[in-house]
């Protein structure tokens, strides 16, 4: 199955109509069109202390905490069902110290994407949380130790950002109008010049070359003024550990793209094709 990176953007992504909730719809229908077994995420909201990382494994039917959302109302989210599977193995099988979570309160940033890819109800899903030493090698490698599921049909998904500084933001469109997309004034230079950056970065590398791109732009003068903390970056580095192999060969592509906030681009990024449906 295919990695694609989100950037998910605010939380009124979940209930307004964009063109990447529609590229995320779309997602959806080609997974289950293929018969997808399930979704692992990576999200960008939940981090933990230690040398390694939590896998989410809430037990049972309505286990699942949804915390609120700002700015949506709960309608939206609060009876969409999440259907749980746990992932380990893999992980500690790479070496990389892993442990379950049953008590995770899941978070805009995963059941956000979740909604508009499943509507009705997700797969088989788990999420992997970040680490908060945001270490670039470390989160590189945790999506190439999951990578072998996309032979078993599995969907990858980081759910981060591209350039996402909230301290950057103009919040007052959305805080006063509850109007996410408005742009009163045009993007700072900086913003858009990182994300030209980003989308040379993972259209125009394949294979290895993708990892080390995706690590490279952490050093980029500009990733400061794109990324106020590393959480959001933490999930595109997943993605280019997922689909960075000497195997993957692309293409890789852009498909949707939105800005929110002035400053925040959410650009949406899709790693290799889909593999053709089986008659």
């Amino acid at each position: 199955a295919q990695v694609i990176l989100c950037s998910h953007g605010s939380t009124m992504m979940l209930g307004e109509d964009s063109s990447a909730g529609r590229y995320w719809q779309l997602v959806g229908e080609e997974a289950l069109k293929r018969g997808v077994e399930g979704v692992v995420f990576m999200g960008a909201h939940w981090e933990v202390d230690g040398a390694g990382v939590e896998i989410a494994s809430n037990p049972g039917a309505g286990a699942v905490v949804k915390q609120p959302v700002a700015w949506v109302t709960p309608d939206k989210y609060v009876d969409y069902e999440v259907c749980l599977t746990a992932l380990i193995c893999l992980l500690t099988a790479s070496g990389i110290e892993a442990k379950l979570n049953p008590t995770l309160e899941w978070i805009h940033d995963t059941f956000l994407v979740l909604n508009w890819m499943f509507p009705k109800r997700s797969p088989p899903v788990t999420v992997i949380s970040t680490n908060a030493y945001y270490d670039p090698y470390l989160h590189t490698a945790i999506g190439a130790a999951v990578r072998p599921l996309r032979h078993e049909n599995v969907l990858i998904i980081g759910t981060g950002g591209t350039v996402h500084n909230l301290y950057r933001n103009a919040w007052d469109n959305i805080i006063l109008h509850r109007d996410n997309f408005a742009q009163t004034r045009p993007p700072q230079q900086w913003a858009i010049d990182f994300r030209n950056e980003t989308l040379d970065a993972f259209t125009k590398n394949t294979g290895p070359a993708l990892r080390r791109a995706a690590m490279r732009l952490m050093r980029h003068p500009l990733f400061r003024d794109a990324h106020g903390t590393d959480d959001h970056y933490a999930p595109v580095l997943f993605c280019a550990g997922a689909a960075g192999d000497e195997d993957d060969v692309g293409p890789n592509s852009s498909p949707a793209e939105v800005w929110e906030l002035e400053q925040m681009c959410n650009t949406q990024f899709q790693f290799g094709e889909w593999a053709p449906i089986k008659a």
